[in-house]
């Protein structure tokens, strides 16, 4: 009783208290219900008399008995509703006669049309020898015809109106299902103590709509013209869960805490629901009877053993055993809070504390309710890429792929494009978006149109966690391009089309702003901020439909699950719960201990397989961190050697980039694993964080306080029921050689083994230490045994002993080929420095000689002049379309097209889309010697710009007429670009000039002119300076080109000019 609380109180529902409850007025109200329906009855016994031949005799008090019983049994099935009273004429009273045992009708002579008796004379008195008749039965009787005969013609809507709203669409909007948890068990079990606790934690604590329909709140109203016999009681079941069904239908939580012994009226409540697709939990507390006998603090089963009350459930009276519940809690084997917190977790299990039925409700719901999966049907795919072709172009670099695979994967749900500004607006200012998925106030989809500033009137009503820009920039020469475009095309550098984005909105990139907002720190050389600062002036925002799946055919694609993909391995995996661990570092034992405890911590709290989702963020990440390829593979070695549980742990890259914004962005990294399905995410101290960068004397420092990421996580908005397994600092424990919190009672066994020392340790190739443990492990150059698997460390060594000489997978980039000509032979990974494209005896257009030699030289060994007149070759390097700085190797041996490089990193052109094709002019040098205003020549192959419409492919040798140059001054060199035509352009014929180019293309040369201007001032240089906007004609390019062959001739040929470092032929 102590233990239990209320559930010692002597009667805790309706049934047995109530019947023996003082009342105002006692039985009155129920007898004169009952005497106006045994008048009733007794008229309707005229009425037959009144009608009936022949006449017969008077009947005998043991007759008379049960043909009134009968007689109203008969009536009442044969006439559900009022009968027709009789009319007859009056008849003389009867004579007075003396008293009698058996009672004698000494009738008149009948003036009605046949003999009839008048009404029989009831004995007042059970002396007489007749018994009264029985209300409760009577009424039970009735009720039970009237329920039989259906509600004929009353119907809730006519046939085909929908005079309700749409119940799904009710739950959706009040944030929650409805359903019914019926409570049984004896009295004492415990049914009040646990519902009222369960009221307060899912009104007060989970914010839903909750009741309780209980004997109290029914007998007082509902219920009020009920006894105890089992008719009534079977009613009292009927009507209760008629009114919770209604509860259930408008999306409330309704609790019915009956007594509510008998099996079949229980089993007729689960039907009601089960007919109106309504869930119904029936809650068993099942106590044995001696336990609930020995609470028994008001001494009620004690006097119902005695005798002194009669129909006492489980003593005199049945209680009939739930055969299949939902539900079964024995109270008496655990606390309330326990019983409760047991309740909640079935809730959730299946799904019935979200607002949105049909999903998998050991999964976290998605952000807007829905998952976002951008990726065109396959069906649709040969005419979207059609489509692609006709529509301008965006460039994209790789940190924007990062976010298009978020974005149409529907990792940043519900968000279907890069934000258009008043949906930016709501993130930076707010770190969420209010949304109206449903349409309830008329604002579905409206932050998927042009951002209207004037329509603020309507306020949404569901808010969604969105912290972080999710933004597209391009630059002023891109803006241009789509500024009038319903729709335009997104490639990666190598020409690629990867989305569609419909109906662009173009709008200032307020980059002061966005920092401010996003990152909240000043911190100049912080690298995303510096991504921002060099990025384009404009974002373009829109709608985006991926071109197919989004890979990067780095060796780890197989680990790139979308959003369903995971689920659905989830949900394979039978997952009860889901939690998530996010890793930018490789995983030692110490990240192991949290991972493994986070799942204990689970199991106690009551989830029979929580499913570990072990999480490496795959997007761009700063040059420092270590590389995606190294922990996804010290990962696997993790689980394959036993550290992590194979079975229960599912290791996914999380395809975001890393931006660094402390608090705020982890806001981000919690709504994309709630959306990835996890309920519960592991936070450590300083998440999304890093050093100043800026040179000073807070270099260095921490941005952001370490403290600060998880609590603002566990307060952000729109963080839903996800939960945060929060832990602290771990240490080695040199006893038992395992990670843990250290014990403040031998703290001398514990040792920090921290980031810095693990890398230094690597970087030695520290061997396994000895059975004692050094203090200083650098000094030893040993790792603790236990500290992270062999496999796992094997590889850390291999990465900091090489990480300067090998090229490691730093982040998700592309690495699909671009269109390659047929003899063009490629070595390598495509975006890698190793990647090279050699040329084989196959090339067409070589010089004699050329097939037979050892390395086939694009530069040395195809031959200048093209096949038909006047017309020249053009070695293709960058195709159309493309962005990746590909060039012929003058010093690697065959100058083979490779990346041009800038502090060892792959160069890309991020001022705009390539819309020529750009390459080389075999044959030709820019002498150094040559002077041009004291510019010398570049030192390079001559430079040609195809503006043919048609993208050509790396290594094609493409016939082409010569039109014009442009003279380029590039740090003090001069740089010829070679304006030329290919022949087979639908348009060569028409354009021989630089005039026909104009007439004929118009707008195409202005635009080069500014690309060869500009390209760089994306990467922060200073903009070039041409010698003149205005092209030489053909003749005076024609003369450049002989002037760079003859120098050519003196390089390759003749061999006469010293020291260049060439590879030569």
């Amino acid at each position: 009783s102590h233990l239990m609380g209320r559930y010692s109180s002597s009667f805790d529902d309706d049934d047995e208290f109530d019947a023996r409850r003082p009342r105002s007025g006692g039985m009155k109200a129920p007898l004169a219900f009952v005497g106006g329906m045994l008048a009733a009855s007794l008229m309707l016994i005229g009425y037959h008399q009144a009608t009936y031949e022949p006449p017969r005799p008077c009947l005998t008090a043991a007759e008379l008995c049960v043909d009134v019983k009968t007689q109203m049994s008969e009536a009442l099935k044969e006439a559900p509703h009022p009968a027709p009273v009789c009319n007859c004429p009056k008849v003389p009273a009867c004579p007075a006669q003396a008293p009698c045992a058996t009672p004698v009708c000494n009738c008149p002579k009948a003036i009605c049309p046949e003999p009839v008796c008048p009404p029989p004379v009831v004995p007042e008195s059970t002396k007489e020898g007749c018994a009264p008749p029985d209300p409760a039965k009577i009424a039970g009787e009735y009720r039970e015809n009237m329920l039989r005969h259906g509600a004929g013609n009353i119907m809730e809507c006519a046939p085909g109106k929908d005079c309700r709203a749409d119940r799904a669409q009710r739950f959706a909007r009040v944030g929650q299902q409805g359903v019914t948890l019926w409570f049984t068990g004896l009295s004492g079990s415990g049914k009040t103590t646990i519902t009222e606790l369960l009221e307060k934690e899912l009104t007060f604590r989970h914010g839903k709509m909750v009741y309780r329909i209980d004997g109290d709140n029914l007998r007082t109203g509902l219920t009020r013209d009920l006894g105890f016999s089992p008719a009534d009681r079977a009613e009292s079941v009927r009507r209760a869960s008629e009114t919770a069904a209604l509860f259930s239908d408008a999306g409330v939580i309704t609790m019915v805490t009956l007594i509510s012994p008998y099996r079949e009226a229980r089993d007729k409540a689960r039907l009601l629901h089960r007919n109106k697709n309504l869930p119904f939990l029936e809650t068993f507390l099942d106590v044995p009877l001696d336990v609930v006998k020995a609470r028994d603090p008001k001494g009620l089963y004690k006097k119902a053993a005695a005798g002194e009350i009669k129909g006492f459930t489980g003593i005199d009276a049945p209680y009939e055993t739930p055969l299949n519940p939902e539900i079964t809690i024995p109270t008496h084997q655990m606390q309330p809070h326990e019983s409760v917190a047991y309740i909640i977790k079935e809730l959730q299990k299946r799904g019935l504390l979200r607002a949105e039925a049909g999903q998998n409700p050991a999964l976290a719901p998605p952000d807007g309710g829905a998952v976002v999966d951008l990726v065109a049907k396959r069906d649709d795919l040969p005419a979207l890429l059609e489509e692609a072709k006709t529509l301008p172009g965006v460039p994209l670099r790789d940190v924007d792929v990062n976010w298009l695979q978020v974005i149409g994967e529907g990792w940043a749900s519900p968000l279907r494009g890069f934000m258009r500004e008043g949906p930016l607006m709501q993130a930076l200012h707010f770190n969420s978006w209010v949304i109206d998925p449903h349409n309830f106030t008329g604002m579905a989809g409206y932050i998927e149109r042009k951002t209207d500033w004037l329509h603020t009137e309507t306020y949404p009503p569901m808010r969604v966690s969105m912290p972080v820009p999710i933004v597209l920039p391009v630059t002023d020469f891109t803006k241009r391009q789509i500024e009038k475009a319903n729709a335009i095309t997104l490639y990666n550098s190598a020409g690629k089309p990867l989305a569609i984005m419909r109906n662009p909105e173009v709008y200032e990139h307020r980059k002061e702003e966005i920092i401010a907002r996003c990152f909240g720190v000043e911190d100049p050389d912080h690298p995303y901020i510096t991504l921002i600062r060099t990025a384009g002036n404009w974002l373009v925002g829109g709608e985006i439909e991926l071109l197919g799946k989004i890979k990067y055919n780095d060796g780890l694609d197989q680990f790139r699950l979308t959003v369903n993909e995971l689920r659905g391995e989830f949900a394979r995996r039978n997952a009860d719960t889901v939690f998530a661990f996010q890793t930018r570092n490789p995983t030692h034992a110490g990240h192991a201990f949290l991972m493994r405890d986070a799942q204990r911590q689970l199991k106690k709290r009551g989830y029979s397989n929580p499913v570990l989702w072990l999480s490496p963020l795959g997007g761009w990440t700063k040059a420092s961190d270590v590389p995606l390829d190294v922990r996804v593979k010290q990962h696997e070695a993790v689980i394959k050697e036993g550290m992590l549980d194979e079975e229960s742990t599912v290791m996914a890259i999380w395809p975001s980039p890393m931006i660094y914004a402390g608090p705020t962005e982890v806001q981000f990294h919690a709504k994309s694993r709630r959306i990835g399905g996890a309920s519960f995410f592991v936070v450590g101290r300083d998440p999304a964080g890093m050093p100043r960068t800026t040179e000073g004397p807070a270099k260095g420092d921490d941005l952001y306080h370490p403290d600060h990421g998880r609590y603002v996580l566990s307060y952000s908005p729109g963080v839903g029921d996800m939960e945060f397994l929060a832990f602290d600092k771990v240490y080695y424990d040199v006893k038992d050689h395992t990670m843990k919190p250290k014990d403040p009672s031998r703290k001398e066994d514990f040792i920090s083994i921290s980031g810095t020392k693990m890398r230094t340790l690597a970087a030695l190739g520290a061997h396994p230490c000895p059975d004692t443990i050094p203090t200083d492990l650098v000094k030893e150059k040993c790792i603790p045994p236990g500290f992270m698997v062999p496999g796992g460390w094997a590889h850390m060594i291999d990465y900091y002993q090489n990480k300067d000489t090998k090229e490691w997978v730093k982040y998700s980039v592309q690495h699909e080929l671009p269109a390659l000509a047929s003899h063009a032979k490629p070595e390598g990974m495509y975006n890698t420095l190793a990647f090279t494209v050699s040329f084989d005896a196959s090339t067409p257009q070589l010089v004699d000689g050329g097939a037979g030699a050892a390395k086939v030289s694009p530069w040395h060994h195809v031959k200048l002049s093209g096949e038909a007149a006047d017309s020249f070759n053009m070695i293709v390097e960058i195709p159309r379309g493309t962005t990746s700085k590909l060039e012929v190797q003058k010093e690697v041996a065959g100058n083979p097209i490779m990346h041009d490089t800038k502090k060892g990193l792959v160069r890309e052109y991020t001022y705009g889309l390539t819309f020529f094709n750009y390459g080389l002019l075999p044959q030709t040098w820019e002498d150094p010697a040559h002077k041009f205003d004291g510019n010398a020549g570049d030192n390079d192959p001559l430079d040609i710009v195809e503006l043919g419409d048609t993208s050509r492919k790396v290594g094609e040798i493409v016939p082409v007429k010569i039109l014009g140059n442009l003279k380029l001054i590039d740090q003090g060199e001069l740089d010829h670009k070679i304006i030329a035509l290919a022949l087979d352009d639908p348009k060569a014929a028409s354009i021989n000039s630089i005039a026909d180019l104009d007439t004929h293309k118009p707008g195409v040369l202005p635009a080069l002119v500014d690309w060869l201007k500009m390209y760089k001032t994306t990467d922060g240089k200073a903009v070039n300076t041409l010698v003149s906007d205005t092209p030489d004609d053909a003749a005076k390019a024609k003369e450049v080109i002989t002037e760079c062959n003859n120098a050519w001739k003196k390089l390759a040929i003749e061999k006469s000019v010293n020291n260049t470092k060439f590879w030569l032929p």
